[in-house]
């Protein structure tokens, strides 16, 4: 406003001199003086300007605001303190989930430097025992021989689910979605832990399937999910036995499966799809548990759309469900 007023001034000293006769001569330098007055005036503002902006900066840089409330701009600098504000909000968000991250990924480092130190341990202790002589013992060189095999099948398990999970939390999990025929497929993989369960005396049952339900999904990591659910109900159940059942809704299959197994305590029901948690280390270590099997399982459904639900009982069971689209 003050410019506008300083021009109109201008303006009307312009004509009253111009019209008295020699003022007329002092109009082109008085318009000259005028114009370098309104430069230099228009050069300090932006300099002053920039000034204020450096400082708030290098404060936001120094961490220097406890909340994007304390910048605070001058009044000539007021339109734009919002979009500021703003900015140091969004810059203090993604620091944080820089730290996260960071965190995580320590966690993570870790937990697979721990997880792969301790069969390769076991291993490396089975072999130097073997190569001190015990080879040449009928009594313990078989059995040596058997758990260091086990304990390289859950090496080997341990790896492929660490790729698995590298592959899906990075982004490069890729999915192929298709309809597939519910009975046939649900039964085609249950048979293939129908000797599993049978050397624990255990029953595995597919309820009847609906013979046309079409569901919609990728098979294969389908087939992921469902293998790492079976096995961890076969693993954990000791008596009675595994049963799924494959319900049809409205616009969903439900799928189930259900075990008379140990349970889970209500305590632990939230952390169960945590990397690397297991109830019972000792026990999961032995039965050859990655610790990684339901985390990969609710990374697929949720890249399905859908999310998996668990109820369970201390020594009565548990049961795991989700649903695919029909």
């Amino acid at each position: 406003m003050w410019r506008v007023a300083a021009f109109l001034s201008f303006l009307i000293l312009a004509y009253l001199l111009g019209f008295h006769g020699s003022g007329f001569l002092y109009l082109i330098p008085l318009f000259i003086l005028f114009n370098i007055a309104m430069l230099f005036i228009t050069v300090w503002e932006k300099h002053k300007r920039t000034e204020t902006l450096k400082e708030i900066f290098n404060k936001i840089k120094n961490n220097d605001y406890a909340n994007s409330q304390e910048i605070e701009l001058p009044s000539y600098l007021g339109g734009i303190q919002n979009e500021i504000r703003s900015m140091y909000e969004k810059i203090q968000d993604d620091m944080d989930y820089m730290k996260k991250l960071e965190k995580v990924r320590s966690e993570f480092l870790g937990n697979v430097s721990h997880e792969l130190r301790t069969p390769i341990f076991t291993i490396q202790g089975y072999i130097e025992t073997l190569l001190n002589g015990a080879i040449d013992d009928q009594k313990v060189n078989k059995q040596f021989l058997e758990k260091a095999s086990r304990h390289t099948n859950n090496l080997n398990n341990l790896l492929n689910d660490l790729i698995d999970i590298s592959m899906i939390e990075s982004g490069q999990m890729r999915l192929s979605f298709s309809y597939f025929n519910a009975e046939k497929y649900f039964s085609s993989i249950v048979n293939e832990f129908i000797p599993q369960a049978e050397k624990k005396s255990l029953r595995l049952i597919l309820h009847q399937v609906a013979p046309n339900l079409q569901l919609f999904g990728d098979k294969e990591k389908i087939k992921q999910v469902l293998t790492n659910l079976i096995q961890n109900a076969i693993r954990y159940t000791e008596t009675g036995g595994i049963e799924i059942i494959i319900e049809e809704e409205e616009k969903f299959g439900k799928i189930t499966i259900n075990d008379s197994g140990i349970g889970i305590a209500p305590e632990y029901l939230d952390r169960i799809f945590e990397r690397f948690f297991r109830v019972n280390k000792a026990r999961s270590k032995e039965a050859g548990d990655s610790g990684l099997g339901l985390a990969i399982v609710k990374h697929i459904l949720d890249a399905h759309g859908t999310k998996i639900e668990v109820q369970s009982k201390l020594n009565e069971g548990t049961s795991f469900s989700f649903r695919l689209k029909k």
